[in-house]
């Protein structure tokens, strides 16, 4: 599976962006997605995942702010952010998984990253 993931970008506290990461390669349904997200300094850490019929799983400080979606006719999924912080801020990648995880273990095929920052 080829993952391109887009729409990074700066934002201020409270503001909301969407990512979208667009696969190809594999029959869609045929895989499950997550999304994690690296900080500076930090270890990679999960944020949310969506089986094959789109089932959702979300981190918990991701709750309530987070939102990941499967668009099956665009090949694509989302993660919708809103009430972002400062902490929020780093690089996030999509990748796929023959599993339904929030272990980056098994996940075998990653996107090049898209950069979230978000000043106070």
């Amino acid at each position: 599976v080829q993952l391109q993931a887009s729409g990074g970008g700066s934002v201020q506290a409270g503001g909301s962006l969407r990512l979208s990461c667009v696969a190809s390669g594999r029959t869609f349904n045929s895989f499950g997605m997550g999304w994690f997200r690296q900080a500076p300094g930090k270890e990679r850490e999960f944020v949310a995942a969506a089986s094959r019929s789109g089932l959702t799983h979300t981190a918990d400080f991701a709750k309530g702010r987070f939102t990941i979606s499967r668009d099956y006719a665009k090949n694509t999924v989302y993660l919708q952010m809103n009430s972002l912080s400062p902490e929020d801020t780093g690089v996030y990648y999509c990748a796929s998984s023959n599993m339904w995880s929030s272990r980056s273990t098994r996940y075998d095929s990653w996107g090049q990253g898209t950069l979230v920052t978000v000043s106070s």
